[in-house]
């Protein structure tokens, strides 16, 4: 019988998947892979909650797949060359990654597998459009975002995603006499030793059925305050499908099919959709972002070296309730909303002066939903180095966006339970807030909550002038 390998990457799906679809519609039977192969994909490793992430979710692949899974370690090529000759399979299906490491590995894994005689068929499953799909009226790349989502929406946002195909009778699985044995996920060691995890399981269940659950949910019940609530932390009223996207167990085009009925409620948020395209479009016409800046200028910014603040700001004891309050979520659950997202990248290469790298690579390391193209640009938006970015000399204030956007103090007094008894107008501040007040609420600065290891205003104007020697 005709026999086909499915390579599973960052699609930890079986509907909306284009080469599992395309596999089973060209051979009688296919062998379902994943390849443990850290390091491949990306310049950095991937980071612990990552790995709790993948942990959980091929554990779940493999249940919708009967444990006919094939897991492996080791480097990619060589393993597909293997079981392609061992199982007799005559060709590999993928969809597409698009970050460089990865489009150089597929190139090579494409062109060994065609030079041995096996066919080797990649397709699109993580994006909306190809970045090559999409180009300026000159035909060249994107750099600014709305000319980008204008042209998606010229284009026209796919509305139907593929069916889950019948997979009854069509499973090779796993053959240990014919050398096709494979691993578990718990052999792969992707949970942590020392159980750090216990907010990040209580937060999340990675599974595609809770993709699909909360997708429905939020569709159903908050799609329609997004445009107004999307902005405040303490609401729940953000997605939160990011990791399921990131992983693949959902599907953009699922997506953008959920809101077809809700046209008009949708639009703010299927323009976050497309920022998440916009990210990948960057990352693959211009891949030295991951690591450089964008703006060749920042090569020479004058950032500082003081690993004392640095791990402040990691830990959340930077003294400024909001930028704590948003780092002792990330710790806690893996996740940090977009909004606080900014601000605390805003404080860390703004207030402290201290290079964007160093906060991206510590979202790589806690979120569930590290992914490098929306790192890569979150950061570089925020430290105003890179595409689109906002200028250096916007310097969010935690203070007045808290006042703002947590006005009653919500989301501090939930994540840094010591100010809970502040009343509203000192939450946000309480090193200004008087004596007794701090008394009363059994708040002791420097104790049990640290003072601002920085000066807003001070180092505001610090950034300013800093930027003014390289602009």
């Amino acid at each position: 019988m005709s026999l086909a390998i499915v390579w599973f990457r960052r699609d930890l799906r079986l509907a909306d998947n284009p080469a599992l679809v395309a596999a089973l519609a060209d051979h009688e039977q296919i062998l379902p892979v994943y390849i443990h192969s850290p390091g491949e994909e990306s310049p950095w490793p991937p980071g612990a909650a990552s790995n709790w992430w993948l942990h959980h979710a091929l554990q779940d692949l493999a249940d919708q797949l009967g444990d006919r899974l094939l897991i492996r370690q080791g480097p990619s090529l060589a393993v597909l060359r293997e079981l392609a000759e061992r199982s007799g399979a005559r060709a590999v299906y993928w969809n597409r990654l698009y970050e460089p490491a990865a489009i150089a590995r597929d190139s090579v894994v494409k062109q060994t597998l065609r030079g041995a005689g096996v066919a080797a068929h990649s397709h699109n499953a993580a994006l909306l459009f190809e970045p090559w799909e999409v180009a300026t009226r000159q035909g060249g790349p994107f750099r600014v975002f709305t000319p980008f989502w204008r042209r998606l929406l010229e284009i026209g946002l796919p509305q139907s995603a593929l069916d889950r195909p019948a997979l009854e009778g069509r499973l090779r699985g796993a053959d240990p006499p014919a050398g096709l044995a494979g691993t578990t996920p718990q052999a792969l060691q992707l949970l942590p030793v020392i159980r750090w995890d216990t907010g990040i399981a209580a937060a999340w269940r990675p599974t595609r059925a809770a993709a699909e659950a909360r997708l429905d949910e939020f569709v159903a019940a908050e799609l329609h305050r997004y445009g107004q609530g999307r902005d405040l932390p303490a609401e729940d009223q953000v997605s939160r499908l990011s990791p399921y996207l990131h992983f693949g167990q959902l599907g953009p085009r699922e997506v953008v099919a959920a809101c077809r009925h809700e046209r008009h409620a949708a639009g703010d948020f299927l323009r976050e959709l497309g920022w998440r395209e916009f990210a990948h479009h960057l990352l693959f016409h211009y891949p030295h972002t991951s690591d450089a800046p964008m703006d060749a200028r920042f090569e020479t910014f004058p950032w500082r070296d003081d690993i004392d603040q640095l791990h402040a700001w990691q830990r959340g004891e930077t003294g400024i309730p909001l930028v704590d309050a948003g780092m002792r979520q990330l710790w806690a659950s893996g996740w940090m909303h977009n909004r606080v997202r900014m601000i605390v990248a805003s404080f860390l290469t703004k207030n402290l002066l201290l290079p964007w790298r160093d906060g991206a690579r510590w979202f790589w390391e806690t979120l569930v939903d590290a992914d490098l193209a929306g790192n890569s640009l979150g950061w570089q938006w925020t430290a105003g180095c890179g595409a689109d970015a906002a200028p250096y000399f916007r310097v969010f204030n935690p203070v007045l966006q808290g006042q703002r956007f947590d006005p009653r103090g919500t989301y501090v007094r939930r994540w840094i339970p010591v100010l809970a008894e502040l009343p509203d107008k000192w939450i946000h501040q309480p090193w200004v807030a008087p004596v007794a007040v701090l008394e009363a609420a059994g708040v002791t600065l420097g104790g049990n909550y640290p003072r601002p290891i920085v000066d807003l205003k001070v180092t505001r104007q610090r950034a300013l002038d800093a930027w003014s020697r390289v602009k």
